[in-house]
């Protein structure tokens, strides 16, 4: 398994995913109700977040600090997503080609 693989793995229940990143676990459904995150579901159902969706948790979570609502954060960590596949397509073309 890939580093990043793990990263997306989902292991953490809701519970302990909120204690990890200092909020309750009504926020974190909100959130996802919100389209800020989709964490994977266990066969029965059960919320499992990973270490990415942590990431994305921390950066809802500093954007509200900030004063940003959560629909602007929503749309912020679209375009920032957007950045960074875009940066990855700019970063592939560049390199140089085996001719």
């Amino acid at each position: 398994m890939t580093d990043s693989q793990a990263r997306s793995r989902g292991i953490y229940g809701i519970a302990v995913a909120a204690e990890i990143v200092g909020v309750g676990d009504q926020a974190l459904r909100l959130y996802e109700s919100k389209g800020l995150l989709t964490p994977d579901r266990t066969p029965g159902g059960t919320r499992r977040y990973s270490e990415d969706d942590l990431d994305v948790l921390r950066r809802v979570i500093a954007l509200l600090a900030e004063g940003v609502n959560l629909v602007g954060a929503r749309r912020i960590l679209d375009l920032e997503a957007d950045n960074d596949r875009l940066r990855a397509q700019i970063s592939r073309l560049s390199e140089p080609r085996g001719e």
